[in-house]
């Protein structure tokens, strides 16, 4: 059987260590050496650079997220062994793991380790597709005459870099199609490397839960239970036309979904359209205040990530769910494109006002669109505000101390609400 040691990148057939370096990181597939779509994705990334850049905190649990009332961004393997996990709230996660160290997000430093990984992925090939900071699809069809080296060789030389010139890790998915793919990454993390084959792809979805698809939320998830879809056994019972008549156009996907076949094409040159961030609170919350505190979050966050890739937004967002589920969208057009973390909040905020009386609400979202060049951004100022260029100039300046002392170096007293 094909087979790849990851330490040392040899290639041989089957074994349970390297006949090179007698490592025993082997990974073995009648496939292996045939497949080319893949799904690279970091371990614990946000976490991962910040016991890169404190190794002080190697063996510490370590949760990076907002104050006692926000929620986890990421937490590493320490933590997560405890329970704690993405999108927790924070008062839970420190139940669950009290002695960790709670780090605030530093969006645009994370932001530049990222463009370093996507620049050793465009080394491979020029079919890169972002996800998101931390995660990518990889077409590396027609690349094995370049390299002189199949995909998973190449794929397997990404990480061991990742790993030797950047002090972090990730884990590939290496499948026939995106979905499979990205399915494949999650099956051996930390610092895995996954195959799922075309001869195996029905066997090995038949018992699978549905809730692995991607993008199938608390919502979607219910709706397909509520049909007595649970499996992806269930799913291959129904007739396209009876997903399609209850699913609408999800229903095409299921229906595909259901036998293994993706047919979307790795993209590298899908435009951003938008830069957005939300939250699910672990109680439906009433409090304004409360609310008013996790709308600055997001839009620091909305925020640090336009200023990391130079982006501005004409359109602010704002996004409710009410505790029965349904969902109010706020959004003004400014005069100007913004990437201004105050600016983006105080129209967030004025949007909220608006719909205040409705609460209580289980989610909050900000966000910014109709994009252009972080270059024009905020260039007229707010002529009816006298005191906005003075709060700019010191979102400037405290843009400049975090880059310099880290994202806890200065705090705005709403961010700890």
């Amino acid at each position: 059987m094909p087979s790849l040691c990851r330490d040392c990148l040899t290639t041989f057939e089957s074994g349970h260590r390297c006949p090179a370096c007698h490592g025993p990181r082997i990974v073995s597939h009648p496939e292996l050496f045939s497949l080319s779509i893949a799904h690279m994705d970091c371990d614990a990334f946000y976490a991962s650079v910040e016991k890169r850049d404190d190794p002080t905190l190697a063996d510490k649990p370590v949760i990076v997220g907002g104050g006692r009332r926000g929620v986890v961004s990421t937490a590493c393997y320490v933590a997560r062994i405890r329970g704690v996990h993405s999108a927790m709230p924070m008062f839970q996660a420190l139940k669950l793991c009290p002695d960790a160290v709670v780090i605030r997000p530093r969006g645009s430093h994370y932001a530049a380790v990222s463009k370093q990984i996507r620049a050793m992925m465009d080394e491979l090939t020029p079919a890169v597709e972002p996800l998101s900071l931390d995660e990518a699809f990889l077409d590396m069809t027609g690349t094995e005459r370049l390299h002189h080296a199949p995909p998973a060789v190449m794929l397997a030389r990404l990480v061991k870099r990742m790993e030797d010139e950047l002090g972090l890790t990730g884990s590939i998915g290496l499948s026939h199609n995106k979905f499979l793919a990205k399915i494949a990454s999650d099956l051996d993390k930390p610092r895995g490397f996954a195959v799922i084959g075309k001869a195996e792809t029905a066997a090995f979805l038949r018992d699978k839960p549905v809730r692995m698809i991607w993008g199938v939320g608390a919502a979607t998830q219910a709706s397909l239970e509520k049909a007595g879809i649970r499996t992806f056994s269930d799913l291959l019972r129904w007739e396209r036309a009876d997903l399609d008549a209850r699913f609408g156009r999800m229903g095409a996907r299921l229906w595909h979904l259901a036998r293994g076949e993706d047919f979307r094409r790795v993209s590298p040159h899908q435009p951003i359209k938008s830069i957005s961030n939300e939250t699910t609170f672990f109680e439906d919350i009433s409090d304004p205040d409360l609310l008013d505190g996790h709308i600055w979050r997001l839009a620091e966050k909305v925020s640090d990530r336009a200023k990391a890739r130079d982006l501005a937004g004409r359109v602010v967002t704002l996004k409710l769910k009410r505790a029965d589920f349904r969902t109010l969208t706020r959004r003004v057009t400014l005069p100007d494109p913004t990437q201004s973390a105050d600016r983006i909040y105080r129209t967030a905020r004025g949007l909220f006002e608006a719909v205040a009386p409705q609460a209580p609400f289980r989610l909050v979202g900000v966000g910014i669109s109709d994009l252009d060049s972080g270059a024009r951004a905020d260039l007229s100022g707010d002529l009816l505000d006298p005191e906005a260029a003075r709060r700019m100039a010191a979102e400037r300046a405290t843009d400049a101390i975090r880059a310099r002392f880290g994202a806890g170096a200065i705090l705005k007293g709403r961010a700890i609400r």
